[in-house]
């Protein structure tokens, strides 16, 4: 079985769109994760939620790393890997706890922070050219964010800006995927992400264990495998596109969200949250013309 770092690289000219797309099959699958942990995250404590959820990734990848051969066992970069899994650990975590107190559509609009940390950490330690197209993509969706959030409102949080600390996680995880991809096989990436999270958060969560129902283990169990689903799209995405290109993107997932929102739980959308999506769609729309303008040049 053939690592997928191996993979021919589509046409130039379609890698853009390629890499949009891995993006928002990660975002699909990220927002069925969502679901389950703000259930689980429910009865069961945060750092259980992360302990469980990496420790099915890392079982669910040991077939593949087997079929694979032994050879996609090797890594020189342990350290690399452990500063992924700590970023990961800490993210995941305030992202679940905010999930526990906050709504689905509310945590994924914070987490919308993510574009800028990641637009200023991609051209400080990336050295990416961050252009005038991606800078309004993103400011203008960020603008959209802020009228779905409404921060001066009255229903506004304070105790969910705890998703922010999550935010500058993710970012520094995003920038320090990017330098990763192209130098180890993404099996080996995501198994060892996988078995350090899991070794990081076990003390913690033995140290609050609740007994899951075998319900609640089966959906873990999801959580698991989706979760390294997820990170194989989000680095196929990296593999092909720059990360801040990547930014303005993140902001269409408020629209996955609405929709699981409206599907699964019966939730219609506030004015505000169409009104925001009304700023983020053409923002999104816009990054994609310019860049197909360019790789066309």
């Amino acid at each position: 079985m053939d690592a997928p770092a191996s993979d021919p690289e589509p046409p130039k000219a379609n890698a853009f769109a390629v890499g949009i797309l891995w993006f928002f099959a990660h975002q699909l699958i990220g927002v069925g994760n969502d679901v389950i942990m703000k259930y689980t995250g429910s009865t069961l404590g945060v750092a259980q939620v992360v302990f469980l959820r990496f420790a099915f990734a890392t079982l669910t990848m040991l077939p593949v790393m087997l079929l694979s051969g032994l050879d996609s066992f090797k890594t020189d970069r342990v350290p690399l890997h452990i500063a992924r899994s700590v970023l990961l650990a800490c993210g995941i975590a305030l992202y679940c706890q905010g999930l526990a107190i906050a709504p689905i559509a509310v945590v994924t609009t914070l987490n919308f922070t993510i574009p800028l940390f990641t637009l200023v950490m991609a051209r400080a330690f990336l050295k990416e050219t961050v252009d005038a197209t991606r800078w309004i993509g993103t400011l203008a969706g960020f603008a959209g964010v802020m009228v779905v959030m409404r921060p001066g409102g009255a229903a506004f949080n304070p105790s969910w800006l705890v998703v922010l600390l999550g935010a500058c996680a993710f970012a520094a995880l995003d920038v320090l995927n990017k330098v990763f991809v192209g130098k180890e096989s993404f099996w080996a990436m995501i198994f060892y992400t996988a078995l350090f999270t899991t070794v990081i958060s076990a003390v913690p969560a033995l140290g609050a264990w609740v007994v899951p129902t075998t319900a609640q283990l089966g959906l873990l169990a999801i959580l698991g495998a989706g979760a390294n689903v997820l990170l194989y799209c989000l680095l196929k995405s990296f593999s092909l596109v720059d990360a801040s290109a990547l930014a303005p993107f993140r902001y269409t997932e408020l629209m996955w969200s609405a929709a699981v929102g409206f599907l699964v739980f019966g939730e219609i959308p506030a004015v505000s949250t169409l009104i925001g999506a009304a700023v983020i769609i053409p923002s999104t729309l816009y990054v994609v013309w310019a860049e197909n303008q360019k790789s066309e040049e």
